[in-house]
């Protein structure tokens, strides 16, 4: 991805510029456009590792997290009617999903590491990363769609794909 590039610009002192920056909390930066672009090739770099991972390994056998079965306990026990398989901007973004989505996501406030980080997920599961498959979405909802996908093995398609296996 261009990502590798564009950290690669950047240089060792820039690349520690970058990560220092974005270390600090949201609310000591406006709508800073590098800083939004930064957080950009770190969700790409994200995205790839990710998609790299389900297409090399069963994903199946993944753990994402070290909350994995409490996040699949509780995500199919509220979300029963969200279509995983090919989600709808409406099931992340609508407002009332958001009202759905903001206390469940808060619950893991403290327990996943970097819980509401901006991440790419895909909107169709037998479909790679692009413009119009992916959706931006919080870390946590990432995890908790992206495990209910693996152990549903609605990312076989991927692996089978990508392993010729």
């Amino acid at each position: 991805m261009a990502a590798d590039s564009a950290l690669a610009s950047l240089g060792p002192e820039g690349a520690m510029a970058a990560a220092h920056a974005l270390s600090l909390p949201a609310d000591a930066y406006g709508n800073d456009p590098r800083l939004e672009a930064m957080w950009a090739i770190k969700a790409s770099e994200h995205a790839e590792v990710y998609f790299n991972l389900i297409s090399s390994v069963d994903p199946k056998f993944l753990k994402l997290t070290k909350v994995d079965d409490n996040l699949y306990t509780l995500f199919k026990e509220t979300f029963k009617d969200i279509d995983i398989k090919i989600l709808k901007t409406e099931d992340l973004k609508s407002n009332e999903a958001k009202e759905r989505w903001r206390p469940f996501c808060n619950q893991f406030e403290g327990i996943v590491e970097d819980f509401n980080y901006g991440t790419l997920l895909r909107l169709d599961t037998e479909k790679e990363y692009t413009e119009e498959n992916t959706i931006f979405a919080t870390r946590v909802q990432f995890y908790a769609i992206e495990i209910a996908r693996n152990r549903d093995g609605l990312n076989d398609a991927v692996f089978k794909s990508k392993s010729n296996r």
